[in-house]
């Protein structure tokens, strides 16, 4: 059974409700960035990992381009990384809101869709003692369905979550 936009929505409010981190610094950023290489690599993945913390300017922790990657996967990316900057929210929650809504990012925040991408493949890093959103893991390479997943199940991994129940089915 395909599940619906909202049963999604539904799916990656309980995903980010659930995976935040007791702390985040560079070493966490390594971790997983990491783990998720050798996931990738094991998997045959062409990906771009970004690991980033908020702030002005933003701190990149954890970054690499896997074989087989262009410059375009660094550059959405980027834009998907914003959008989880942007709103707190992942990037593909963010993607289903706009769809059920009709609209697009231009057109109802006034923002270009060359800085944006409400798509699939960035997931909020939430600290909840450091007042919640911190940074964002991102995933660029795969469909974008398919990068949310993977940035969740390197969280699941990183916490001991339970990823076949967090995951998008």
């Amino acid at each position: 059974m395909i599940p619906t936009p909202e049963q999604d929505a539904a799916q990656i409010q309980l995903q980010e409700s659930t995976l935040t981190l007791p702390h985040f610094d560079a070493n966490t950023a390594w971790t997983l960035g990491n783990w998720l290489c050798e996931v990738s690599v094991e998997r045959r993945y062409k990906l771009v990992i970004d690991i980033r913390r908020f702030g002005r300017p933003v701190q990149p922790l954890f970054y690499t381009a896997l074989s087989g990657t262009t410059p375009d996967n660094a550059r959405w990316a980027n834009r998907k990384s914003n959008v989880v900057a942007r709103f707190h929210r992942s990037s593909y929650a963010i993607g289903l809101r706009l769809e059920s809504q009709g609209q697009t990012l231009t057109q109802r925040h006034a923002l270009p869709a060359s800085g944006y991408a409400p798509v699939g493949g960035s997931f909020p890093i939430a600290v909840p003692a450091a007042g919640g959103v911190v940074g964002a893991i991102t995933i660029s390479g795969l469909a974008s369905r398919d990068d949310h997943n993977l940035g969740v199940e390197a969280l699941c991994h990183h916490l001991g979550a339970d990823y076949e129940k967090l995951r998008l089915p």
